[in-house]
């Protein structure tokens, strides 16, 4: 059993909203944006989550109209990329209608990420950790045995 089953539908779609939320003002959001639309495009696939319909997007790419599909989790709803599919198999609703409003929810943006983490199995690639070292650091020569060195010596007459 895995333990994306384990995560309740509520709880993924209070995720979701923080993650979503977040991501719109982050300086580099291409993370969340991700494991946003793989956590619905797998909860589509489990049917636990509904596809609505097509909305023109409020934020026109490259100064030219494109839709967004219009998916609901639970009592919440999402905006992700649309397939070929979904422009011949749904409505198009048109301008965003504002009647699509999520319910207020609080949850920190780690805790949604450990949510979402376990249930699209995601783990976070393993960096190799470099050894530290610094441009200030002079490595001490106590407890050398050849100190001073020897070629140093200089010889009296």
């Amino acid at each position: 059993m895995h333990a994306k089953e384990n995560v309740p539908l509520d709880e993924l779609g209070k995720a979701l909203f923080t993650i979503n939320r977040h991501a719109k003002t982050a300086p580099d959001p291409k993370h969340l944006y991700y494991i946003k639309k793989e956590s619905i495009n797998r909860l589509l696939k489990e049917n636990r989550a509904e596809k609505v319909g097509l909305h023109f997007s409020n934020n026109p790419r490259f100064s030219s109209q494109h839709s967004t599909l219009l998916v609901k989790v639970d009592k919440y709803f999402f905006h992700i990329p649309p397939t070929k599919d979904d422009f011949k198999e749904l409505e198009h609703l048109g301008k965003l209608d504002q009647n699509y409003r999520n319910p207020p929810t609080k949850m920190s943006l780690s805790q949604a990420k450990k949510i979402v983490y376990r249930y699209i199995d995601w783990q976070p690639a393993k960096k190799p950790r470099k050894k530290y070292s610094s441009s200030y650091f002079t490595p001490s020569s106590l407890g050398k045995i050849n100190w001073p060195p020897s070629k140093t010596k200089r010889r009296t007459r």
